[in-house]
């Protein structure tokens, strides 16, 4: 578990926590779990659970049209919004987590509409006093994104880009300039969700992104076991995982514990295989 100083702000929090995983000799460990699944107080014993084995947490707010999102996520955002979970309930969760101790640096993941909805400079506001440290927004481009961009910079909070295998050049270009915390790493082309086998052109990708970057990397989408999750820490400086860690709760039915097991198992794979040369 990676801990906050809450004399840094969400940016250094971020990057101290990438350099805690590097002095130990690991990538760095951020599940993904929608906050009011499957239900509100039993996401935070889950969250709170993996907190514990992670080095970073990636806290989805549930929005209905999850286009980024396969069908595991995509039913736990629907059934956190028939619960009744809302932006500003994100928020009071996130509170929570912290009033019971949670210190892992968190980043919300969630989509444009219910945050320009909410406000977006409420939004940054009231995630930054809540105890967020970043921001990820899959559906907004960076041509789009800069007012919020500004809003989370003067929050002192990192705001996340995202690049694709099919990112040209001028893109790479242009999100490794302007990043701050991490730049989140598509695997595949495709949505979220478990996968058998990694892509075969990861490795390439990410050298081709690490060469223009100085912020860390972080790979998403598609790493389901602690096998794959060893294979992508030994290429980059982060691994999340979010289907997978769904799936694992969702067959158990002591949710909190198969977090905490599920979680240890990443980060114990991750152990074993050291950083990337």
């Amino acid at each position: 578990m990676t801990t906050s100083n809450p004399e840094e702000n969400g940016r250094t929090q971020i990057t101290s926590a990438f350099r805690k995983a590097q002095e130990t000799q690991t990538a760095a460990l951020m599940p993904y779990f929608t906050l009011g699944y499957p239900d509100i107080e039993t996401s935070l014993d889950i969250i709170e659970s993996a907190a514990a084995n992670s080095d970073l947490l990636e806290l989805g707010i549930p929005f209905s049209d999850p286009l980024a999102d396969g069908p595991t996520i995509q039913h736990s955002t629907q059934v956190a919004l028939e619960n009744g979970v809302t932006v500003a309930a994100c928020m009071e969760m996130v509170r929570q987590l912290r009033s019971r101790g949670v210190t892992t640096p968190a980043c919300f993941m969630g989509y444009y509409n219910p945050i320009i909805a909410y406000g977006l400079e409420r939004f940054v506001n009231d995630a930054q006093a809540a105890g967020i440290q970043g921001v990820i927004v899959p559906d907004l481009p960076p041509e789009e994104a800069a007012e919020l961009v500004e809003y989370a910079r003067r929050a002192g909070l990192a705001y996340i880009y995202f690049l694709a295998p099919t990112s040209d050049q001028a893109r790479i270009e242009q999100v490794t300039t302007q990043a701050s915390g991490f730049i989140y790493l598509v695997s595949l082309t495709g949505v979220t969700g478990a996968r058998s086998s990694l892509h075969a052109d990861l490795e390439a990708f990410i050298n081709r992104v690490r060469a223009k970057s100085e912020v860390p990397l972080a790979v998403g989408f598609g790493i389901s076991t602690p096998e794959q999750t060893a294979a992508v820490g030994a290429l980059a400086d982060g691994v999340i995982v979010g289907s997978a860690l769904v799936n694992a709760v969702n067959e158990a039915s002591e949710k909190a514990a198969a977090a905490a097991s599920f979680t240890k198992s990443l980060q114990s794979a991750l152990r074993r295989t050291g950083l990337p040369n």
